[in-house]
Formats: C-alpha cells, structure tokens, sequence
C-alpha cells in the first residue's frame, strides 16, 4: 500500500547541544516522550543539515529549504515573508522589514528587545499606522502586528533597496542604531533616510500611547520604540502546487511560516489559541492539521515553543515544553494513508541562545517507509538511523516518493 498523504510537523529549535544541566543530554534525549519515540521506532531516522554542513539556519531559510525552495535562489531577506504573514499584500519589489517592539529606557537604550514578550499589540500599531506620515519621501508604508511582540513593516515606491542595515542592536543596554547602507545608491541613501524617519516617528507615538503609559504603571516593560531588520525585496515564488502536484495548507502563529506558505501558494490555516509560545493551543493544531488531511494532500505545521526556551537559555524549561507537547501528539499515530515527517528546521542550544549549525533530528513514519532499528526521537539516536545525514532539501522529494509523486530522472 502506498500512502498520498504527507503530514510535514516541524518542531521549530527543538534540536540542541549537550547541556550540562542535564548531564550531557539535550532537552530533546532528556525528555520523558513516548508518542515521538513510537513514531520514530515506527519508522525511519536520520539526521538533517536543513541548508549545509556548517551553516547556521535562519527559520526563514531553513523553512524554504524544507519546502524545497533553494534559499540561495529564492531568498533575499526575512522581512517580506514576515510581511506577507502578517497579512499584507505584498507585491514584487516592494521592500519588507522584520520588527520587534522592544523597550527604550528614558536614556535611549534598548533595555528589553522583546518588551516583555508583550502581546496584543494591534493598537499601537494601528497608532503607529495612523500617526506616522514618509509621504515627503513619496513612499507609502503598512505597518501590521505579528505573534506576540513581532511585527512586520512594507515600504511602497519608487527608488527603494533592500540593501540597508538594521536599528537593532542585537543586545541590550546599549542605543538603537540608526538604519545606513549596505552599499553606495541613491536608492540606498533614500531607503536608510525613511526608515529612521519611521523610527523617529512611531517612537514618539509609542511613548506617549496610553498602552505603554499603563504598562510603566503597572511596572511592565513598555513596547516603546520598534526594531526593524531583515530587509528584503519581495520576489516571485514558484505555486507550490504546481511544483509537486499537491494541494496544501500551512498551520502556524508565526507570520514568518504563514508568510512563507501564503508566497508560494499554501493558505494559512486559523487556529484559535495558537500563540507561538510556551502557552500556544497545540492540540487545535494537531486536531486542525487532522481535519486538513482529509481534502488537502499537504500540511506543513509548525510547533514554535522549544525555539523560545533556546533562545533564552533555558533547558529545563526546553525539556518540559517537550514534555507537554508529546501526549498531544497521540491521535497521530492514528493516521492512516499518510506519511508523517517530523523535524526540526534548526538547532537552538540553551548554551549559545542562537541558532546553530548542529544537524536536527528527522523521522519518517508511514506506509512503505523502511524501518530501521532507532526507537528514540533525539539527536544522538537519530544520527544512527537509516536515512543517514541528508540536507533540508532532500527531505520533501523523499516524501514525494514515497507518495508515488516523483518523475523518474531519465528514460
């Protein structure tokens, strides 16, 4: 029997480093998780380096590599994608920007660039939208709220580049920096000029917006200035659907997934309660992901919650998310006619707080899949299995053919 359906689940950072807090495992070996171990003893692994051996993903490169898009192609920053997650319509050429509303100090430097994980941030930036005028500079703007403290910004008109840096520091007590060229234009020049006239702007508007006045009462971080980064120049993708033949969908909070599935054809599919974070309604996902199999072929979903504990350093807090996720997993292993990937699309060591270069774990599970002997889901099991060590753009053509969807190459 050959299975037509593929359940792609990325558990985004799930992957790590050995960590001494818990005595040389990873969050993911540590971790108490018999669904994903069943699956992976159901099976086939392997071990994954989603872009290169030695390259350290971006969620955004690593994302459009599993899909099957060369980054090195497609990609020329995070921000349309980030754009086109949040909703807007992005049209080819015009220039998008990642934001994070972080906390200024009443000295002027970056204290928290995440402003307290703050959420629910749709009316600072309808005042932001509302309030900030660049029509001196002929360039219209739409600013929209992301999951939690993101955000994402899309500049409109003639003589804009993508080639300019970022105001954000990358660390905290230290200024925002002021947005420059990456490289010597008019357009350049003319970008860098409205983007920090953005800054200059939205940051008056922000500390003086009730919100953030009430949350420095109530002694929370205010999200009082916005950190834009990841410039980029929206292209053209290839339909999805019309590079594999199937029909898909994608389920995810973060606006960089939604963004990059709504690019190359896959609509998003809402899930309320779905957040992004620690807290995210994951079994609505698995139970959305399960009703979309019965019309779609495809489904890409995303799992963010161990992305955050890595980049905050914290394993123990890693290894619970992974036990919390694990039993809401279990209506999976019920599936029939469908092969279920699961990955991760990067590693985020508690160590580095960064992603890494570290290959992920990879299993495969389903109708004519070869078994191997791996019964445990993690980093040190997985690099013994079957599939051995393939890049992230191997992965989807695997699938593909085991779902009887791949052209033989040659006669």
């Amino acid at each position: 029997m050959t299975a037509k359906k593929i359940l792609f689940i990325v558990l985004d950072g799930i992957s790590d480093r050995p960590c001494p807090a818990l005595r040389g495992g990873t969050p993911l070996s540590a971790a108490r998780k018999p669904v994903l171990d069943k699956l992976a003893a159901e099976g086939i692994c392997g071990v994954m380096d989603t872009i290169a051996p030695g390259i350290r993903p971006g969620s955004d490169t690593a994302h459009l590599a599993l899909l099957g898009y060369d980054p090195y192609k497609y990609y020329t920053g995070r921000g349309p994608l980030e754009c086109v997650g949040t909703g807007i319509d992005m049209k080819a050429g015009m220039i998008g920007f990642r934001c994070n509303y972080a906390t200024l100090s009443p000295e002027g430097k970056v204290i928290d660039r995440r402003a307290g994980r703050i959420h629910d941030t749709e009316a600072l930036s309808k005042a932001i939208q509302e309030g900030v005028d660049l029509s001196k500079f002929g360039v219209e703007f739409i600013f929209r709220s992301g999951a939690g403290h993101r955000a994402a910004l899309a500049l409109e008109g003639e003589g804009l580049s993508h080639c300019v840096s970022s105001n954000d520091p990358k660390k905290e007590g230290v200024a925002p920096l002021t947005v420059k060229v990456l490289r010597t234009g008019e357009k350049e020049d003319k970008t860098a000029a409205v983007c920090n006239e953005f800054v200059k702007q939205s940051t008056k508007i922000l500390f003086d917006h009730p919100i953030n006045q009430a949350r420095v009462e109530q002694d929370l971080a205010p999200a009082n200035i916005v950190l834009m980064r990841g410039a980029g120049e929206m292209g053209d993708f290839e339909p999805f659907q019309k590079k594999y033949e199937l029909s898909g969908s994608v389920i995810s909070a973060a606006s960089l997934i939604t963004g990059i599935g709504k690019a190359v054809g896959l609509p998003h599919v809402e899930v309320p309660g779905i957040t992004g974070s620690q807290n995210s309604n994951i079994s609505g996902k698995v139970a959305a992901a399960i009703r979309e199999l019965e019309t779609k072929d495809f489904v890409l979903m995303n799992i963010k919650g161990a992305d955050e504990s890595g980049h905050d350093g914290l394993a123990d807090q890693k290894k619970a998310f992974i036990e919390k996720i694990d039993p809401l997993l279990e209506p999976l292993l019920g599936l029939q006619d469908t092969i279920i990937i699961i990955t991760g699309d990067h590693s985020t060591p508690v160590c580095i707080k960064d992603h890494s270069a570290d290959p992920v774990p990879v299993l495969i599970r389903g109708e004519g899949v070869r078994m191997d002997d791996i019964v445990r889901y993690d980093e040190f099991s997985c690099a013994k299995g079957g599939l051995g060590r393939i890049r992230g753009v191997d992965l989807l053509p695997i699938a593909l053919d085991l779902v009887n969807k791949s052209h033989k190459f040659g006669a």
